[in-house]
């Protein structure tokens, strides 16, 4: 089995939208037995709050299924837990590593390094654009199976 956690800021809005797009072409691909999603925040900001609603909006419009969900924040033991932490951008990694301590399984990875690109991922809370959202998360995560494909 191999385990992921998105990781942003609140846990409302990118790395719920990751957790559910993941879930669901790993569901497409037949991989649900083998492969675990689910998300965090590195924040208390937003706990338990459900998803943002423009990310359930763009979510519906693209035809994802989602459920109701509680945000939680990312803990210590949660780098036991997942082989795969996915972060979405660069203040996640700070906070991150604040809760987590060093990255020495080499087990953190910032979203868009799956597709080449060091930069973050668009944060709809700040620029109101899901679609500019969902293209990074839907590009990142079509990588990140691809690659996971090739570990099973």
């Amino acid at each position: 089995m191999i385990n992921i956690l998105f990781i942003c800021h609140g846990n409302i809005c990118r790395s719920t939208m990751a957790e559910f797009y993941m879930r669901h072409i790993v569901d497409k691909a037949g991989l649900s037995n083998q492969i675990r999603v689910a998300s965090a925040a590195t924040s208390r900001e937003e706990i338990g709050n459900d998803t943002h609603h423009g990310t359930k909006s763009k979510l519906r419009e693209m035809g994802i299924p989602f459920t109701r969900r509680e945000a939680v924040q990312v803990t210590k033991q949660d780098y036991s837990n997942y082989d795969y932490l996915v972060i979405m951008d660069d203040n996640n990694a700070r906070n991150l590593k604040r809760i987590i301590g060093d990255d020495v399984q080499n087990k953190v990875y910032k979203a868009m390094d799956f597709v080449g690109e060091s930069r973050d991922v668009k944060d709809p809370w700040y620029t109101g654009n899901f679609d500019e959202t969902y293209d990074d998360v839907s590009r990142s995560c079509d990588a990140l199976l691809e690659r996971l494909k090739s570990e099973l």
